[in-house]
């Protein structure tokens, strides 16, 4: 997205700051686009919540608040999180996902986990604060793996026990405590498919706010095995050509940036 730089700030929104106004995973939108004014949205927002500044978007600062929808001053639609990065190519995805992750972290933390007290804003960073315990809570961040598999001329595609969207995509995972990256592909692909790899390969990252993934991206080859699928991961998995395989996640993700990647060199 041109012109939005993510960031921190203490300082309090003025009336024509932009808001992303979000109620659990819906963004409440104008008609018009998907931030609010400030002024539109002050007095609208859930009891005990407040505005987090997220960044700036074409010199204005942007912010997240937590809303009642019934209480928002004009018209407005709500968007589900997913359904705005999966279907809505135009979708700001990084100010969206930016906010989402945010606004979960500072709603996990508004009590310390050590001793219950209520947390504050850090006075000199973007994290949560105990000052009787004098401790931080910054915005969590998950690492996971993803990748696509190659085997000759065919990459093997999946299909999610627990997705709703009709995509086959790859096969992914978090990392464990004490374990690389690498070595989190080799075993989530082990786990859920019985296939073993080798030449695991980094090749980009993507933030994926469900709800505070870091997506680290893959390439691997095939070494050895025959599928044999986890079936609470996994609904049906098989090799595909690049020029036969089902439908397969847009190109704002990392799962499609993949597949369309290894697609490009397997026809070079």
């Amino acid at each position: 997205m041109e012109n939005w730089s993510a960031g921190w700030s203490r300082k309090a929104p003025a009336a024509d700051d932009l808001v992303v106004a979000m109620n659990g995973p819906e963004i409440w939108c104008p008609e018009d686009g998907w931030t609010h004014r400030w002024a539109a949205v002050d007095g609208a927002l859930d009891e005990g919540t407040d505005p987090v500044y997220v960044g700036d978007l074409d010199g204005r600062a942007v912010y997240v608040a937590s809303v009642d929808p019934g209480m928002l001053l004009y018209a407005t639609r709500p968007i589900h999180l997913r359904e705005a990065l999966l279907t809505m190519p135009d979708a700001p995805a990084e100010m969206l996902g930016t906010a989402s992750q945010v606004q979960q972290w500072f709603l996990d933390h508004r009590f310390c986990g050590r001793c219950g007290g209520e947390t504050g804003f850090h006075p000199a960073e973007r994290a949560r604060w105990c000052g009787r315990c004098d401790i931080p809570f910054y915005p969590r961040l998950a690492p996971c793996v993803i990748v696509v598999i190659r085997r000759g001329g065919r990459f093997l595609l999946a299909r999610s026990s627990r997705a709703r969207s009709h995509f086959f995509s790859l096969i992914a995972g978090f990392v464990e405590p004490g374990e690389s990256a690498e070595e989190a592909v080799a075993r989530e692909t082990l786990e859920e498919t019985g296939l073993t790899v080798t030449n695991v390969r980094y090749w980009t990252s993507q933030p994926w706010p469900f709800p505070h993934q870091l997506m680290l991206g893959f390439f691997a080859d095939y070494e050895s095995g025959d599928l044999v699928l986890q079936e609470d991961e996994l609904a049906e998995a098989d090799w595909f050509t690049p020029d036969d395989h089902p439908p397969v996640p847009p190109e704002t993700t990392i799962a499609g940036r993949l597949i369309r990647q290894l697609k490009r060199e397997m026809a070079g």
